[in-house]
């Protein structure tokens, strides 16, 4: 399999590879999977994913007897699983069965459930890799199901029971949470609910009862289409209404915040008119919460990502993304301190979120009510977060607040013993460090507030 131009995310599978063309995202399909491509492409199956917004587009652009190329819609940023909240991983578990039953309906199946196959698009989830459509073979079992478990089903019951940080085991489990582990991780009494126990806890005691038992020789298991269709409705319906049972303490961070009515709305002001004199069609706000005030900004965006280390707060933005048909913000789930690494073979499978954000180049980064946060909560002197905002953003919209602000003070009163340690964190000294990296076009303090919001352009 010649998979030299392949990009690093897909050189696993042998129908073919994604490659990087003049900025384009074109695909080749080598010869063993054209029989699936042609009878996806002539019996109306992708035009109908395509249509209902569950599949990425894409137009055949060359064809012969070796190779065919297809140019896919390209995707301004993409996210993985361990960078989605609860409920977005769930709609992407959903689109992956309803993809399977569908599927099935047609004469296909799904060869591949994993996770990494779904990113989010236009305010939703979308399934991203055209050939993991196979012909489904009569009384053959889901080929993909076992992935489906450990990718989908076994993380979001782990959240379910254990918090909404289960969900980034991906990022260590690239092929999916190993059965086994999810059933040890689980508590005893979920092996009293049937889905659980046949789906989870019984597939675990199978396989090792496959791996004490294996001689060399496979038997192949059967079943009926029609217990297919039972097993993804089954699926369907109990993560459906699978909830999570934590709280946090940033979901609801605009209805504590110390701003007056007045003050907030200054704030808000401001940010919109620096924003729309910069006519970004880029942005990220990073630590931004539910979205409040990206939502404000009377701009013509293209795509703004609004990222967040609370879980609550992103499934709150992507709720409120949904109820309103918004199609250029993108919610994910980052920790600041600790953005995505890259992972995968060499490194490189999945690409960093730093080397995406780059890539992204947005022309405004929003980073409100978190330097006080990166410095005191995270021991982040300022030179470095100065570095950080200024190696993928030509401007930078940052609030900071001083020591008199009340989340400044508790964020000190937590350093107990260890506060005098953090008499570095004055305005002086921010601006002092942010001078290295950026020009101040303009600093305007909020009336009402112990809160300064500057325009920083890179130097």
């Amino acid at each position: 399999m010649d998979v030299k131009n392949a990009h690093p995310s897909s050189f696993r599978d042998p129908s073919g590879y994604v490659y990087i063309e003049n900025g384009d995202i074109k695909r080749r399909i080598n010869p063993i999977y054209f029989k699936q491509y042609q009878a996806l492409t002539d019996s109306g199956f992708y035009n109908i994913l395509f249509e209902n917004g569950l599949l990425i587009k894409h137009e055949e652009v060359e064809s012969t007897t070796d190779q065919i190329i297809i140019k896919a819609e390209k995707i301004p940023f993409i996210t993985y699983p361990y960078e989605w909240s609860f409920n977005m991983y769930k709609e992407a578990a959903l689109l992956t069965l309803k993809l399977q039953k569908y599927s099935l309906e047609k004469g296909f199946s799904l060869k591949d459930a994993s996770a990494f196959n779904i990113t989010f698009h236009k305010g939703k989830a979308l399934f991203i890799d055209t050939l993991s459509f196979d012909f489904y073979k009569e009384n053959s079992p889901w080929r993909a199901y076992k992935q489906f478990i450990t990718h989908f089903f076994g993380p979001l019951v782990l959240a379910h029971y254990h918090g909404a940080q289960q969900l980034k085991l991906l990022s260590n489990f690239i092929d999916g949470i190993p059965v086994k582990m999810l059933s040890s991780m689980l508590p005893f009494k979920t092996k009293l609910s049937p889905i659980l126990y046949s789906n989870i806890h019984l597939l675990a005691k199978l396989e090792d009862q496959h791996n004490e038992d294996y001689k060399g020789e496979t038997k192949k298991a059967t079943l009926s289409k029609k217990g297919q269709l039972n097993i993804i409705k089954s699926l369907y319906d109990y993560i459906k209404d699978l909830e999570l049972k934590e709280h946090s303490e940033w979901g609801n961070y605009y209805t504590k915040t110390n701003y007056t009515d007045a003050a907030f709305i200054k704030k808000s002001d401001i940010i919109n008119g620096w924003v729309k004199n910069l006519k970004p069609s880029r942005l990220i706000d990073v630590g931004g919460n539910d979205g409040t005030f990206v939502r404000k900004l009377d701009s013509a965006l293209e795509t703004a990502l609004v990222c967040d280390i609370d879980n609550n707060a992103v499934d709150f933005n992507h709720k409120t993304q949904k109820l309103n048909k918004e199609q250029t913000m993108l919610p994910f789930v980052l920790d600041v301190l600790n953005p995505s690494a890259a992972i995968g073979l060499n490194n490189v499978e999945r690409d960093s979120f730093i080397n995406r954000i780059k890539d992204f180049a947005p022309q405004v980064t929003l980073a409100l009510a978190v330097i006080h946060h990166m410095s005191l909560s995270g021991n982040v002197p300022f030179s470095e977060s100065a570095k950080f905002f200024s190696s993928f953003s030509e401007h930078l919209i940052i609030e900071f607040p001083k020591r008199n602000d009340s989340w400044v003070q508790r964020l000190l009163n937590n350093k107990a013993d260890f506060k005098d340690h953090f008499e570095f964190y004055t305005i002086g000294n921010f601006e002092k460090a942010y001078s290295v990296y950026f020009e101040v076009v303009e600093k305007i303090i909020i009336e009402n507030s112990e809160r300064v919001l500057y325009l920083f352009k890179v130097s």
